[in-house]
């Protein structure tokens, strides 16, 4: 049966397979059901003794046997070259898409 999608709605009657939104069961979905009694909402706390120490990270200059690709930007070996353009070269991984 076609229906008239321009005529206007009807209220709809009183049944009982309507649910009212504040009679609905409040059982917690989503995160809310995810977390323990022992999480809280600030995340996580470190030791004082991590927080203090220096966190040192050693970056090495790109080696010679390595290129950077123009659409990944990942530095990668010069095995996994696939071919150059006048941009530069470009990896197996982005030749393939």
């Amino acid at each position: 049966m076609a229906a008239d999608c321009d005529a206007p709605r009807n209220a709809p009657e009183a049944d009982d397979n309507v649910v009212s939104i504040d009679a609905r069961a409040t059982t917690p979905t989503g995160l809310a059901a995810d977390l323990d009694d022992g999480d809280s909402a600030d995340g996580f706390e470190l030791e004082a003794s991590v927080v203090d120490e220096a966190l040192d990270v050693v970056v090495l200059p790109m080696q010679e046997n390595e290129f950077t690709c123009i659409k990944c930007f990942l530095v990668r070996p010069r095995i996994q070259l696939d071919h150059e353009t006048k941009l530069g070269p470009v990896c197996v991984e982005c030749a393939a898409l």
